[in-house]
């Protein structure tokens, strides 16, 4: 079984604090944008992704300390009636998003439907009859593929995979239904329901609130001093921005409508953009000399306002 902790390089006492910065450190370093066409990377910052799903989320990191799922999140057979009367049979009890479901009974649907000896009308025999009984799945669903949709593909119990349309402004914890893709019915009844719950697997730069989206994005300090246009990404595509003249680090700047859509409202939010000043990795001699001569910045002093708080 995977362990999470593991898989992020934390300890079991790690603060969430903690845990997100691993996360945050090791979804750049792995992420599929700076590591085209290596698999071995994309399945890595998979692997992450679901590690961040269970320990970002208080009630999931307790639920896996606990023993009750398991790294990707599935549950761990439930202890009890289901597992006394599963044991053994080759069955699974499945409970995912709200809903009860079984799947692969085998005997237990035997003993309870049709072959029990001395069940009567309604119960057992032949009498009985019932539509197929619904089952639930859990799928990961690439952030963009979310935010844009998509078809994702699932792989259903008896090994048919089935390609899923991902609507546009999907979010976590949301459930697809696919009619029809359930257990068969007896008799000749129609199969249930399957229910899909999607997770949303997080991305290294966007930062998805509600509906709005924030990115930090570099720029230069010519960029940031005479102002400019700039390149930034959005979910839809990348799209140039206005830096002002004169921006600092922690400028905020807005692009209306370049969040992600509200299926309800049909509405999309905004994209939030937070400037962050970045000198150059080796330093340019010619800046240093400016900057040894440049009286002007002697006299400023940035953390004047912290003094009066010593």
């Amino acid at each position: 079984m995977t362990d999470p902790y593991s898989v992020l390089g934390v300890p079991r006492t790690a603060s969430e604090d903690d845990i997100r910065k691993a996360f945050r450190k090791l979804a750049k370093k792995h992420h599929p944008d700076l590591n085209p066409g290596d698999k071995a990377a994309e399945a890595k910052f998979k692997e992450i992704g679901q590690a961040n799903d269970i320990l970002s989320d208080p009630e999931k990191r307790r639920r896996f300390d606990a023993g009750e799922i398991d790294g990707t999140g599935q549950e761990m057979p439930p202890r009890g009636f289901y597992r006394d009367q599963a044991g053994g049979r080759g069955g699974k009890y499945e409970h995912a998003g709200g809903h009860e479901s079984f799947v692969d009974m085998g005997g237990i649907f035997s003993e309870m439907f049709g072959q029990r000896r001395g069940g009567g009308p309604g119960f057992g025999g032949d009498d009985f009859d019932m539509g197929g009984m619904p089952v639930t799945y859990s799928l990961r669903v690439p952030f963009l593929v979310a935010a844009r949709g998509g078809k994702q593909r699932v792989t259903l119990p008896d090994g048919k995979t089935l390609d899923i349309d991902v609507p546009e402004g999907t979010s976590d914890g949301q459930t697809l239904r696919l009619k029809g893709q359930g257990m068969p019915g007896t008799k000749g009844r129609p199969p249930g329901d399957a229910y899909v719950e999607i997770h949303v697997e997080p991305h290294a730069f966007f930062q998805p609130r509600d509906n709005d989206i924030h990115v930090d994005l570099p720029v230069t300090v010519t960029e940031a001093t005479l102002g400019g246009k700039v390149k930034v990404p959005t979910v839809g595509g990348a799209v140039m921005l206005n830096v002002p003249a004169g921006s600092n680090t922690g400028t905020s700047l807005r692009l209306k409508g370049r969040g992600l859509l509200d299926r309800k409202s049909g509405q999309r939010g905004d994209q939030y953009v937070k400037l962050k000043v970045v000198l150059p990795e080796v330093p340019d001699d010619k800046l240093k000399e400016f900057l040894a001569n440049w009286e002007a910045g002697r006299a400023y002093d940035p953390r004047k306002e912290m003094e009066q708080f010593i």
